[in-house]
């Protein structure tokens, strides 16, 4: 059990793991495609969408120039695997523009459909004291 429970975990930061680098990138297609397409998503700056094109229609308005200047990093700091095929995923995120540094807390509630990790609640939020 203990050596599953490692593979979800290793699949899980893969997924974290493919969110920094969509948007790194600015990759709007392959951002989009990890969510389920029932998901929710509430952004750092508390915009509320539903679904995965209102996901991917924000997306295409804001992630294309976005990260001009901008790198982040995505770190998985604590998983709680609520059931086998769906865990809670709390996340640190540091942006770094120039000599400026964000970081924010965002927690990923991701389901494992056809096996495979989805993002499918998730709310981005920014932490005031770094």
């Amino acid at each position: 059990m203990a050596g599953n429970r490692e593979k979800e975990l290793v699949a899980i930061a893969e997924v974290v793991a493919a969110v920094e680098h969509a948007q790194n990138n600015e990759l709007v297609d392959e951002f989009v495609s990890l969510f389920r397409a029932d998901a929710i998503w509430t952004t750092g700056g508390g915009k509320r969408l539903f679904g995965r094109d209102a996901i991917a229609a924000f997306t295409r308005q804001v992630l294309p120039g976005g990260m001009a200047g901008t790198t982040a990093t995505y770190e998985v700091e604590y998983v709680l695997f609520i059931r086998p095929d769906v865990a809670a995923v709390k996340v640190r995120q540091v942006s770094r523009t120039g000599d400026e540094v964000a970081v924010g807390s965002p927690m990923y509630v991701m389901s494992k459909e056809d096996g495979r990790w989805s993002l499918t609640a998730n709310q981005n939020t920014p932490v005031l004291d770094g």
